[in-house]
């Protein structure tokens, strides 16, 4: 059934009807989301608002329902993340309270009696329905709209304080308060609470929202631990809550001290004197519309560099300006307003931060005046070697950390400064965050570093840095910093930060990196993820991109992994690696989103010896970039039998596979119509607007789709 087919009208208003036709239409799935609307229609879940449920029944938007309800929203990663809705498989206040509710259960269970704290920290995000879910149903009468992050904030309070937990957040009653995910991991350990709550669905899109928990360390749980909070969510009974302004009275909801602010900052004083006697330069810095501005923004200025926002640009929940409405670093095409911005300006330099401000980005102006977007491991490559081994640098020495994925050339950057480093690591940053407790508790800096030091350096492929191990997180301020730093001295020399880092490449040897990812919604797509993974377990490749395999990895080897400790651990090494010559191929499935990523490293190789500079950089990243487009369809879509055309291979990555195989079954055929007719592309733009919509929901799919309808044109 199409996404927008409804049911015949008289059985639309009939809710029982609607029920038998989900269970009967859609399996396994339609039986389970029948029950759990019958359920959520019943007024027994707690904040379920099924006066609205009962207008979207009769609305009878029969796959909507099936998303909404055909399953509990996964609890992973450390939390919950989604798109904002009605429903166990949705965002809204029930999945929070119950959530929230469990984490109480499991602080008393872990710490016993007598008072407990927690930091609660939120971003910018607030529901507005840009995908249309609710239009036709509830249109502007729908209790979700408005619904912020710090409206979520407050609600979990009310639920900790009844609980007995106080909580810390910024500025009780400010609805415009925020705190990032950087600063809320260095507030739990500066406060010493027992753990803390972040609302917060980092650059997702801005229909989405989530929560993730902090253990007292300020990071993220990890199995079997993370497990234990599952459980007691799923056991949770009756949500406890008692009024905001109540608990603001009894002491149980508290601001943060500006001396904990202060320490934060302070902690950074030591890069902040980096900046001192610097060159001057301009420099441009965007927050993606996020919370970058508090804490990246103030650590530039606090460090006396000056830097620009582009206008409307500073906190927005809708992300607005925002290309694709994609405020993240990774995305190249986020930034491009800021550089428009930059140009105006006159600076050669744009820094970015993604909504939670703990990922950072890069562009830079090249000699020719063309704009370069730097990767997350190419920054952290470039960061990483302006710490420990530039001359002009600081010259630390201590332990890098690193991740599975992340580029090899830290470990030849760490290696050449006499560093030792962990590059093994799963995906996410609480591995990085256990690492760094169990050496402060077992007191094995000197056993592993062999030299008195600590981490110095801890990075990830996504745009991730950590600089100062006290928080146990990405934080992008410190890194945009520095970035800063090294771009003042460069533009004195005439160089890039760009250039840096190919003089890296040219001294360390030709490492690049690629990467892909399906993303894949619904019931559909879990089974589609399962049976990628499964099909890649059962049947291992013999070659990728006609380069043959001679290793494969599979994290879920509890022989040569160890036991498997929770169902969370199984998740986070739901993991296949694949060694080849000259590259590494790491496929996983999100634990945020819902897509299927594909990482490609290409090693250095006896046919780069003779070159050098953008020649070099130029053929390692076009090989690296064959070999993702190789591992896309190979390792991807032929797992599920699916195949696309050139054109739709070209799209955005954030388009989903849905829309990709619409892309070619019904887009290019109507341009190809339009064309065969004697239409230029330029004239069939806003057809082609309208039938690409849906690619990007909110914002304008034109840039994501010309390339590629170019290409079919061409071909």
């Amino acid at each position: 059934m199409p996404r927008h087919e409804k049911l015949p009208s008289p059985v639309a208003t009939q809710a029982t009807e609607t029920i038998e036709a989900l269970a009967e239409r859609y399996g396994d799935a339609g039986k389970a989301a029948a029950e759990n609307l019958k359920l959520w229609l019943s007024g027994d879940v707690p904040f379920a608002e099924p006066e609205a449920i009962e207008r979207l029944v009769a609305d009878g938007d029969l796959p909507l329902l099936l998303d909404s309800f055909w399953r509990e929203l996964p609890i992973g990663t450390g939390g919950r993340r989604g798109r904002v809705g009605f429903g166990p498989n949705r965002f809204n206040r029930s999945t929070v309270a119950t959530s929230v509710q469990g984490h109480c259960d499991f602080l008393r269970d872990r710490y016993g009696e007598g008072e407990l704290t927690v930091v609660v920290a939120n971003d910018v995000r607030v529901f507005n329905d840009i995908n249309g879910a609710y239009g036709s149903s509830l249109g502007d009468d729908n209790p979700l709209l408005g619904l912020s992050s710090r409206d979520l904030v407050e609600f979990a309070c009310r639920i900790y304080a009844a609980n007995g937990i106080a909580s810390y957040i910024a500025r009780p009653g400010d609805p415009e308060a925020l705190v990032t995910t950087p600063e809320l991991a260095w507030y739990i350990a500066e406060l010493g609470t027992n753990g803390g709550t972040n609302f917060s669905a980092s650059h997702n899109p801005p229909d989405d929202n989530g929560l993730k928990f902090f253990n007292s360390h300020g990071g993220q749980p990890v199995p079997p631990e993370d497990e234990r909070i599952v459980e007691f969510i799923r056991a949770a009974g009756e949500v406890k809550q008692i009024e905001f302004d109540h608990a603001v009275q009894q002491g149980l909801v508290r601001d943060i001290p500006a001396e904990a602010t202060e320490a934060y900052f302070s902690s950074y004083a030591d890069l902040s004197a980096l900046a001192e006697g610097s060159a001057e330069a301009k420099i441009v810095y965007t927050p993606l519309c996020g919370c970058g501005e508090q804490t990246c923004g103030a650590l530039l200025e606090r460090s006396g560099i000056a830097v620009t926002t582009p206008p409307g640009q500073g906190p927005d929940g809708t992300f607005g300006p925002i290309p694709f409405k994609a405020p993240n670093p990774e995305v190249p095409e986020a930034t491009t307003p800021a550089m428009d911005f930059a140009d105006e300006q006159g600076a050669a330099l744009v820094l970015s931060s993604d909504p939670d401000a703990d990922r950072v980005g890069l562009d830079v102006k090249d000699a020719g005046g063309n704009w370069q977007h730097l990767t997350g491991n190419q920054i952290a490559s470039a960061l990483c070697y302006f710490l420990l081994v530039d001359s002009e640098g600081p010259q630390r020495q201590g332990i890098v950390v690193t991740t599975a994925v992340t580029t090899k050339l830290l470990r030849r950057i760490a290696e050449s400064a006499g560093s030792q480093i962990v590059d093994d690591l799963l995906v996410g940053f609480k591995y990085v965050a256990k690492v760094i407790v169990a050496l402060e508790e077992e007191g094995r800096y000197e056993e592993v570093s062999g030299k008195p030091g600590d981490v110095v350096f801890a990075a990830e492929e996504s745009h991730g840095v950590m600089l100062n191990p006290g928080i146990r997180d990405k934080d992008a301020a410190p890194a945009a910093l520095l970035l800063a730093v090294l771009h003042r001295r460069l533009a004195a020399e005439g160089k890039t930060i760009r250039d840096y880092y190919v003089s890296i490449l040219d001294e360390l040897g030709g490492h690049a990196e690629a990467a892909r990812s399906l993303v894949m919604t619904g019931e559909k797509g879990v089974e589609n993820t399962t049976k990628t993974m499964s099909s890649l377990r059962a049947e291992p490749p013999a070659e990728i991109g006609g380069v043959a395999v001679i290793r494969a990895v599979d994290f879920l080897d509890e022989d040569h992994y160890g036991p498997i400790l929770s169902d969370t651990d199984s998740q986070s090494r739901n993991v296949v690696q694949y060694f080849l010559e000259g590259f590494v191929v790491t496929v996983r499935p999100s634990g945020t989103e819902p897509k299927v990523k594909i990482y490609v490293q290409a090693l250095p190789e006896a046919a780069t010896e003779d070159l050098s500079g953008d020649a070099l950089l130029d053929h390692i990243n076009e090989r690296a970039a064959e070999m993702a487009t190789a591992s896309y369809k190979e390792l991807l879509l032929a797992r599920i039998g699916v195949e696309l055309s050139d054109a739709a291979l070209a799209l955005p990555d954030i388009v989903s596979l849905d829309e990709k195989l619409r892309f070619d079954s019904e887009v290019l055929p109507q341009v190809r119509e339009a064309i065969d007719g004697g239409k230029t592309l330029e004239e069939i733009e806003p057809q082609l607007k309208e039938w690409s919509a849906a690619m990007v929901p909110g914002a304008d799919p034109l840039p994501a789709v010309i390339g590629p309808v170019k290409i079919a044109i061409e071909s």
